[in-house]
């Protein structure tokens, strides 16, 4: 009996020793997470920033604190393709590609004899439109007069102011027809319609142009503009009227100052960025369209002057 009771101590024993070890494992484990080891210096900065939010709160994303660097592209705000009004055979070419040009200069001018002689003979038909009213006239004059006193029937009288009506008619006529003939001399002068560059020059001396020919590019070179992308993050910090920085090979260590002009309101979601559009004065021409250039803006900058 007494050896049945010291094996029931025994097993009781040995049960109660394997629950707190199971217990005392729990508890190991869970201080093992708890106490978490520091990551190295090296690669602390390269923890997601998720891990170090405090629980429950979402991560915000980094907000640009000084320049943000870019490339874009220089583009002409307008590109001008120029083509004469009316047909005809190129007499004289007054510029060629390269060449800066003003509002209103004369490119071109086309053949004009036939032109003129079509000014003289529409000057030749208000002559006489004119001559033909003025006799008219007189005629109609001395009916009114004879009509009052009763010598001239009311058929003549009416004749005499329909002839009357129909010269003043002529008369409108040949100076609308002069003035069509001076237009189509004037319009065999092709001039530019903006201050720029002529980037491309497709006609000669001899050579014939009809009415859709282009016969010059010219692109506007004062103001240009930048364009480049930035990531969506900075979305909110780009603001128009900011200052911007460029600088292109040509003029090596050289900065040229712009603002931003426009920031469009649509993220690319292939690359989740978004266009800004920047405007340089180019007031000496240095700058062309097509060069490439590397963009500083200072986001942080326009961020302090916000909360001012």
């Amino acid at each position: 009996m007494k050896r049945w009771f010291f094996l029931l101590l025994i097993l009781l024993g040995f049960a109660a020793g394997c629950g707190g070890s199971r217990v005392e494992g729990k508890k190991d484990t869970k201080d093992a997470v708890a106490a978490k080891p520091p990551l190295p210096a090296d690669v602390a900065d390269l923890e997601p920033a998720a891990s170090k939010a405090p629980a429950g709160e979402k991560p915000e994303a980094p907000a640009a604190d000084g320049p943000i660097n870019a490339t874009g592209e220089l583009v002409s705000p307008v590109r001008s393709e120029l083509a004469v009004r009316q047909p005809g055979r190129v007499g004289r070419v007054m510029v060629d590609e390269g060449q800066r040009v003003r509002r209103g200069q004369p490119l071109l001018q086309l053949e004009t004899q036939y032109l003129e002689l079509d000014v003289k003979r529409a000057e030749a038909d208000l002559a006489r439109a004119r001559a033909a009213v003025e006799d008219a006239e007189r005629d109609f004059k001395r009916k009114q007069d004879l009509i009052a006193k009763g010598s001239v029937s009311q058929a003549a009288y009416d004749k005499s102011h329909a002839s009357y009506d129909a010269a003043a008619a002529a008369v409108a006529s040949a100076e609308a027809a002069r003035d069509l003939a001076r237009q189509h001399l004037a319009d065999s002068v092709l001039v530019s319609p903006i201050d720029g560059v002529v980037a491309e020059r497709r006609t000669d001396v001899g050579e014939r142009l009809g009415d859709n020919s282009v016969a010059f590019v010219v692109v506007q070179t004062s103001p240009l503009k930048l364009r480049f992308r930035l990531p969506e993050r900075y979305l909110s910090q780009v603001k128009p009227g900011q200052a911007v920085r460029a600088q292109v090979d040509p003029y090596p260590g050289e900065t040229f100052a712009g603002r931003v002009s426009r920031i469009n309101g649509v993220v690319d979601s292939a690359t989740r960025t978004v266009s800004v559009e920047t405007e340089f004065a180019n007031r000496d021409g240095r700058l062309k369209p097509g060069l490439f250039a590397r963009v500083e803006i200072d986001l942080g900058a326009a961020v302090k002057e916000e909360t001012r």
